[in-house]
């Protein structure tokens, strides 16, 4: 199975809403060098940021795919729920090009405008 750093996917507990079989999600508090990378950059580096420049890119490159995602604001962890697994490699596909290491995550933030984003 290929790597999904730095995001894990997990089935939510049952009970749950159709739109929310899965959560995505990355320990935003515990990733430091992604955290110094954003703020050298000028971003925020918080969940909320992630939150931010990760729908943009879904915007750009898949915009069908924000249709079928939940964010989750708030906290240390960026939380992202699917409907299925099948959403959640689309997410992983669209995302990790630009989030799966710190030299794509660099190359990608570099070339954002901080104006651009909030947080």
């Amino acid at each position: 199975m290929p790597t999904t750093f730095p995001f894990q996917v997990a089935p939510l507990p049952l009970p749950t809403p159709p739109e929310r079989q899965l959560a995505i999600f990355a320990d935003v508090g515990g990733l430091e060098e992604y955290y110094v990378l954003f703020q050298n950059y000028g971003f925020g580096g918080t969940a909320e940021s992630w939150v931010e420049h990760i729908e943009t890119i879904i915007e750009e490159h898949q915009p069908e795919l924000l249709e079928e995602l939940e964010f989750e604001e708030g906290g240390h962890t960026f939380v992202a729920y699917a409907p299925s697994q099948a959403v959640a490699e689309r997410f992983l596909a669209c995302v990790l090009p630009f989030f799966g290491t710190l030299p794509r995550l660099q190359k990608y933030l570099s070339q954002a405008d901080p104006g651009d984003f909030f947080a």
